[in-house]
């Protein structure tokens, strides 16, 4: 029997699905570097085109919509009642089916609109196929939404992990018999939206595994007691709320999606050169992703307790905490951007066999900042209950980026698109901090700006000897031993970095004990000249 699990259970399982969560995102990144490398430029401008529908497909089906009913279910099944009614879980089922089966239908019609405005009409059987992704999530979104209204967020970690294994495996697997084949390239994309199709009916059937195994039961007496506007407005209303709320860079990339490609041809490029150069700058968004991965992650595990309530009963132990978390989110995702535009030229030679786009991608490694801050930011607002308004800033952002990339890709190329996704991010940052500032009324954002800067300088001395001393006896031709040279210089740049940050005293006291390897930190810090915060 499916029964409500105690806080340590709840906290367990949060930090099961927060780790399935980084590592989903992290081969969600991945493999597009193979991916890329396998069908060149114009093949990731296909798939690329395709990924943001794919991409939300899986947001809606991992985020929004079963948190959205997991709350429904814990308030319906409060106060003693340990089972959810049959004819309530119905109702959310109905509004889930009758919600897909509309957004399905709707991107299977105007396929050829969107091909259309995209500037490719090619697109049109790569975007039907997408559209029967939208089908599995009834099944997915509503037992992985019971499971977590019962505080089991093992279901859902397990299913997220495999849905993602199984969509690369078959991606790649795809690409290359495209290849190899000498298949159209157009069918890779029809291939990713195949592979998502396969990998959501393996989280469908991990689910159904778990429901089997935990026996879950509904009870059957009882009058409804969801009323069907309530699941309308609770499940999608706020699972659309909560989907926006993790799509920012995503929304980034639907933008470019529709716009880019026709903005370079006014840019000047052919049709054929537009793609190319859309594959060229699709190159950028693993990298960021997983940069701001490694600066929004280690933030966020020191706010998950963050609520209005607990904010009024201890004001200043947790303005502390937002302030670390706000510091930890910028010295993490400053130290990966900046490495990353270091290294930029060998990164992309490295990954995808070209230094095409460079400086554009450089430019656009930026947003790893601006995106990580807004993420955490955010994180604290959603704490503090204003969900609806954050996701209102994403889309503010988003509308920025929409009208910038319109301005500047005509002007500019691929380097005005860069500059749009970092100004729309940044823009996104700016009214979370307006609106943080206002709900806790205090300075928020603390940091010794030389020290961090001293520390940044540093690492990108140290980083500028690597690549002046050791990378001119790197054999090129060798990519294994570019790879090693490569990470022995990342390794060497965020040690420097770190220990920078330690030694010019950017932590206080109390952020230098929440930070790993104590021994090795004590040591560089020398506590007794560590005693003052700054």
């Amino acid at each position: 029997m499916l029964q409500k699990r105690s806080n340590k259970h709840f906290f367990q399982g949060a930090l099961i699905l927060t780790l399935a969560g980084i590592v989903s995102k992290i081969l969600s990144a991945g493999y597009r570097i193979p991916l890329q490398n396998i069908t060149g430029d114009v093949g990731f401008y296909i798939y690329q085109q395709i990924y943001p529908f794919l991409g939300m497909a899986m947001m809606l089906s991992l985020y929004g919509l079963p948190t959205a009913i997991s709350k429904l279910i814990a308030e319906k099944t409060e106060g003693g009642r340990k089972k959810l009614l049959t004819s309530d879980f119905y109702r959310i089922a109905t509004v889930l089916f009758l919600f897909s089966i509309g957004v399905a239908v709707l991107l299977f019609v105007f396929a050829p609109n969107i091909a259309q405005i995209m500037g490719d009409l090619s697109l049109i059987i790569p975007l039907r196929t997408a559209s029967f992704v939208f089908l599995v999530i009834p099944f997915v979104s509503s037992v992985r939404g019971l499971f977590q209204g019962y505080n089991n967020m093992i279901p859902t970690a397990f299913s997220q992990m495999v849905e993602q294994l199984i969509r690369v495996l078959l991606i790649i697997g795809f690409s290359l018999y495209v290849i190899q084949q000498s298949k159209p390239f157009y069918y890779i994309g029809i291939g990713g939206a195949v592979a998502s199709l396969v990998g959501a009916l393996g989280a469908s059937l991990i689910l159904f595994i778990f429901l089997k195994k935990e026996q879950v039961t509904f009870q059957q007496a009882g009058n409804a007691t969801i009323r069907w506007s309530e699941s309308v407005r609770s499940v999608l209303g706020f699972g659309l709320v909560i989907t926006i709320n993790h799509m920012l860079l995503l929304l980034f990339q639907f933008v470019d999606a529709f716009t880019l490609v026709s903005e370079l041809k006014i840019y000047g490029y052919s049709l054929t050169d537009a793609k190319i150069w859309k594959g060229i700058f699709d190159r950028g968004q693993p990298l960021v992703q997983l940069g701001i991965v490694i600066g929004s992650s280690l933030a966020l595990a020191l706010i998950p307790t963050i609520t209005m309530d607990r904010f009024k009963k201890q004001e200043r132990q947790f303005i502390s905490y937002i302030r670390s978390s706000w510091k930890f989110s910028l010295y993490l995702s400053t130290g990966a951007a900046v490495g990353l535009i270091t290294l930029f030229p060998h990164v992309n030679e490295l990954l995808f066999l070209s230094n095409s786009g460079t400086r554009t991608l450089q430019v656009l490694a930026f947003t790893i900042i601006f995106a990580s801050l807004s993420i955490t930011t955010a994180s604290i607002l959603q704490g503090f209950g204003y969900m609806y308004r954050t996701a209102w800033f994403v889309l503010i952002g988003v509308g920025f980026k929409l009208l910038l990339n319109i301005l500047l890709v005509p002007l500019l190329g691929v380097l005005g698109g860069a500059l749009a996704t970092v100004i729309g991010a940044a823009v996104v940052l700016m009214v979370n901090i307006h609106r943080l500032k206002m709900v806790v009324q205090e300075r928020i954002i603390d940091v010794p700006w030389i020290r961090l800067l001293s520390s940044i300088a540093g690492m990108v001395f140290i980083l500028f000897l690597i690549n002046q001393s050791i990378f001119p006896f790197i054999i090129q031709e060798s990519r294994m031993l570019y790879a090693v040279y490569l990470l022995l210089a990342i390794v060497a740049g965020a040690s420097v970095y770190v220990i920078l940050l330690i030694k010019f005293r950017a932590f206080t006291k109390e952020e230098l004990e929440v930070l790993p390897f104590q021994k090795i930190v004590r040591r560089i810090a020398k506590e007794n000249n560590y005693g003052r915060k700054y």
